[in-house]
């Protein structure tokens, strides 16, 4: 049997888009944006304005943007990968809500992120309370050129 993949991601600015996109056609995963319900505009996205959304948004850590839509078929997915940008040094709060919309009890879960200058930071140790059952594996930034062999080669070794 074969697993069912899920490619679901977060992109405030296009960046992330563009990854998730490139691995769901290297892997042929299906792909699933998680949106916002308000979408955030560039002055949400000011990390320099301390009243800004995002900022008060990850200052709280109890924050949980509402999600737009929810995946209808969440349960058929075996493996799912959850894209997003780092956000000091951490996902964004509404990937929280993301993982706590779903049951990924024996599922595996996937992270990756694109990054202007940040590694992943504490994100596993974030989002692990966020999707109790599921296997949720060391995440990786998949920044610049993403080639097909490159995304790939990661996912075969991951070993699902």
């Amino acid at each position: 049997m074969s697993k069912k993949i899920l490619v679901a991601y977060f992109s405030a600015s296009g960046v992330t888009a563009k990854a998730a996109w490139k691995l769901s056609e290297a892997i042929e995963a299906d792909l699933h944006e998680i949106k916002p319900e308000v979408p955030y505009s560039s002055a949400d996205l000011n990390w320099m304005d301390k009243k800004s959304r995002s900022s008060v948004e990850m200052n709280d850590p109890s924050s949980r943007p509402t999600i737009a839509e929810k995946l209808a078929d969440m349960e058929k997915y075996d493996v799912v990968f959850v894209g997003f940008p780092i956000w000091w040094y951490v996902a964004p709060t509404i990937i929280n809500t993301f993982l706590e919309s779903y049951d990924f009890s024996g599922k595996t879960i996937i992270p990756f992120a694109t990054s202007g200058g940040s590694g992943m930071g504490k994100t596993n140790e974030k989002l692990e309370p966020s999707c109790p059952g599921a296997t949720l594996l060391q995440g990786k930034l998949l920044n610049g050129n993403l080639s097909e062999y490159s995304l790939k080669n990661w996912v075969k070794n991951l070993n699902l």
